[in-house]
């Protein structure tokens, strides 16, 4: 199968997931993904997180548990990292909420990724554009950033395609388990 295969079929998966839950259990489930998350982001001095959108998994639950956070701005080809609370995002790019451009910028030791399906390995598939890869590639060439995938559990695959510049993931948090991908490679 390609990407776009891929990222349709785990895209329908998710979306039937979440479809299939009932009233309560979704908020259940991103409290118990914060559970999991949590050693995962212990002792960073900045996590960067995202604002999820539709059936996404939501770190809403993490944002609360750890304090101050970053929110990602779309800059062009980039992703910037901006100081923010929820209260102070606005409809960004593709009416994804995002910071002002005038809040501070920060460079997360720890990253909360999104994603569509991801490997044990690390592996992961996003929404193709290279948003998170990028910034992974330009966070790193600066300092050692740790960067966590954020899934439902139908969002794991046992093999997906690798492109020669996608960015590993360190660790997957669901809200069964924290699988360290490291040892894994």
């Amino acid at each position: 199968m390609t990407k776009t295969d891929l990222r349709r079929q785990y895209r329908a998966a998710r979306k039937a997931f979440v479809a299939s839950l009932g009233p309560g259990a979704r908020e259940m489930l991103e409290r118990a993904l914060a559970d999991h998350a949590l050693p995962a982001v212990a002792g960073a001095s900045m996590v960067g997180s995202y604002a999820a959108l539709g059936d996404e998994i939501d770190p809403v639950w993490i944002e609360k548990r750890i304090g101050p956070h970053a929110f990602p701005r779309v800059a062009g080809p980039d992703l910037v990292f901006h100081n923010c609370d929820w209260a102070d995002l606005k409809p960004g790019f593709q009416n994804i909420p995002e910071p002002p451009a005038t809040a501070p910028v920060v460079q997360p030791d720890v990253l909360l990724v999104p994603l569509l399906a991801v490997t044990p390995s690390g592996v992961r598939l996003g929404q193709g554009r290279g948003y998170y890869d990028r910034a992974l590639a330009r966070l790193r060439a600066q300092r050692p950033v740790l960067a966590v995938g954020l899934a439902w559990e139908c969002q794991i695959a046992d093999s997906l395609p690798a492109d020669p510049w996608d960015a590993p993931l360190d660790m997957i948090a669901t809200p069964t388990r924290l699988v360290d991908c490291r040892q894994y490679r």
